[in-house]
């Protein structure tokens, strides 16, 4: 969704980019035969996964596609070649369409970016089989927003499968363009100097043994054994925690991450894992006169006890920046930061002092967690601080924007924002998108699982079928609900704006200090207190026992037109046919769409 359109001008406007340029990657997709860390074993456990080959890839981590950087009216050609085995399964048309199949052919999502949906552009439509080559052609528009984007696999039937091995990569667009009197700009030009990270979160959920159904499925410690994922019975509820697996970050199992005391850090923070919730936290760790590895080792099968005896410091704050990639109205300020499958965060980090710091996922409720069951607590990584200084991050950050500010804009306009960060740490000249004030039209949306089968609407996909036609520079009020279990709403191609998330009292817990307790058997869930106002590209639908909660979203259909899906980002769920064609028209000049000649 663009920051200011040719066909609207609802947005507000930023200055286009700098001249163009033309990228060239390319991805080969290929079994792979490498190792992952078991901390349980505290051994590497061999595995043959599907992966992408080629440009960036990194040997010592090829589970992990490489990070694409971009800037706004760049464009991007991007060769596929297949080149996994021949699967027939493709072409026998007596398989049912929403039965996971065609394991090894695979096509190419650029999840979050606001590009054309047909083509050879971001076309999650087209299949591309074994043995063919593809280039796509990704036109940045020079009004694109900068920020944190990712790509994966996004073939109907084996979309699963092949993140769940871990083919998945981040996109970063990045912004140059400076705020003026009249139009907003990149939240990056307030970071000039800031270190960035990008932490790619992944569960590869690779088993040994049958087909991932049974806990002793996943003991890989036989030096013959090696680890695949060919099924999908291995990305079942509760499988993740049977598994025994860890979420792993850029392709590594329990890093050491090194960090300076009092430097501010912008993690860009990716969820491209399969199904399960991420609870991020943040604590000092004990010091302790063991080696770290050791501890972790000792530790491996007793997650909880590590974390209680080790991860002592009270959580440290996150300054949330931008959520899917879009910069947020204002700072919001969290202790712990729930990821669902699909999400981004971008954090400003600060570490106090010097020390180890645990990077936690914290136990999530039943009803806050995609399992839908008490999901377990684990260890991430470690950040290792050094240096003196000692600093108290909420002044420290707040000191090192203002002062970015009087260094990089004219007095005129960093007082402007200099007033805003003091009046509530607002970003406001740094947002993407202008509310959506008045939506033109309604649209609805139910998730429901029923006799084995995954629908929206009470019907499963239908390739055959557009479920929605939309009318270019129109704009819905869209009201998403679940009828069982909780599902993560993702809509190709233009993002919404949160007007409201109301529990099953009709109380709004989405705003800066909402509380959601609905569920009276768990302690509150803090996912959507704050989200107000945030645009995003995927959204948590909650239900709990039953008890569905109505989420309000508002967004504009802009530029693009063309078919592209709108689907839950539970991937097996998507798979198994909970998802939608979507169709965006023109107008005929009579409040309809055109359909061409008759």
């Amino acid at each position: 969704m663009p920051i200011q359109s040719a066909v609207s001008q609802a947005s507000t406007g930023l200055l286009k980019s700098s001249p163009t340029a033309e990228k060239y990657f390319e991805w080969t997709v290929t079994y792979t035969d490498n190792r992952i860390w078991n901390p349980a074993a505290n051994d590497w456990d061999r595995v043959r996964l599907r992966s992408y080959q080629g440009t960036g890839i990194d040997p010592q981590a090829p589970y992990v596609a490489p990070t694409i950087v971009m800037a706004p009216g760049d464009t991007l050609r991007a060769t596929l070649k297949n080149r996994l085995p021949k699967d027939e399964t493709c072409f026998d048309k007596s398989l049912p369409i929403n039965k996971p199949h065609c394991f090894n052919s695979t096509n190419m999502h650029t999840h979050g970016l606001w590009i054309n949906p047909a083509g050879n552009s971001d076309n999650v439509l087209i299949s591309i089989n074994p043995n063919v080559d593809f280039q796509y052609e990704y036109n940045i528009p020079a009004d694109h927003p900068a920020g944190t984007f990712w790509y994966h696999p996004h073939h109907h039937g084996s979309t699963a499968i092949q993140v769940a091995s871990g083919m998945a990569g981040a996109l970063i667009v990045t912004g140059n363009r400076p705020p003026t009197e009249t139009q907003n700009g990149d939240i990056d030009t307030l970071l000039p100097g800031v270190q960035e990270r990008i932490l790619l979160f992944q569960q590869i959920q690779y088993y040994c043994h049958g087909e991932g159904k049974k806990p002793e499925d996943y003991d890989c410690r036989n030096e013959r054994d090696i680890g695949q994922i060919e099924s999908y019975a291995a990305l079942a509820p509760g499988k993740w925690s049977d598994s025994g697996r860890f979420t792993s970050i850029n392709g590594q199992v329990q890093p050491v991450i090194q960090s300076k005391a009092g430097q501010v850090e912008r993690w860009r923070m990716i969820h491209a894992g399969v199904r399960d919730s991420i609870n991020l936290e943040f604590r000092k760790m004990k010091s302790t006169n063991n080696n770290l590895r050791t501890v972790l080792h000792q530790q491996a099968l007793q997650q909880d006890a590590l974390i209680d005896q080790y991860c002592t410091g009270e959580p440290l704050t996150q300054f949330i920046i931008a959520a899917d990639g879009l910069t947020a109205p204002a700072i919001r300020q969290y202790a712990t930061t729930v990821f669902q499958p699909g999400y981004r965060w971008d954090a400003l980090m600060i570490f106090p002092e010097q020390g180890q710091y645990c990077v936690i996922d914290t136990a999530a409720t039943a009803s806050a967690n995609v399992g839908p069951t008490m999901s377990p607590r684990q260890l991430l990584a470690v950040v290792d601080v050094s240096g003196r200084a000692k600093a108290d991050p909420a002044s420290h950050l707040m000191h090192t924007l203002t002062e970015n500010a009087k260094q990089q804009y004219p007095d005129n306009v960093s007082q402007q924002v200099i007033h805003d960060l003091e009046k509530g740490q607002l970003l406001s000249k740094f947002v993407p998108h202008l509310p959506v004030t008045q939506a033109d039209g309604r649209q609805s949306l139910t998730f429901d699982i029923k006799n084995g089968l995954f629908l929206i609407d009470n019907k499963p996909y239908d390739p055959a079928r557009i479920d929605r036609e939309l009318m270019l520079g129109s704009s819905d009020e869209w009201i998403l609900t679940s009828k069982l279990a909780s599902h993560p709403f993702h809509i190709h191609v233009n993002p919404f704006e949160i007007i409201a998330v109301l529990d099953p009292d009709g109380k709004d817990v989405s705003g800066p200090d909402a509380v959601d307790d609905f569920d009276s058997s768990a302690p509150p869930d803090v996912q959507y207190r704050g989200t107000k106002g945030l645009w995003k590209d995927t959204l948590w639908v909650k239900n709990v026992q039953g008890s569905t909660y109505k989420v309000i979203v508002r967004t504009r259909y802009q530029r693009y037109i063309g078919d592209f899906v709108l689907h839950c980002h539970i991937l097996d769920h998507e798979d198994q046919g909970m998802m939608q064609n979507v169709r965006i028209g023109i107008s005929d000049g009579r409040k309809e769409i055109a359909h061409g000649h008759h």
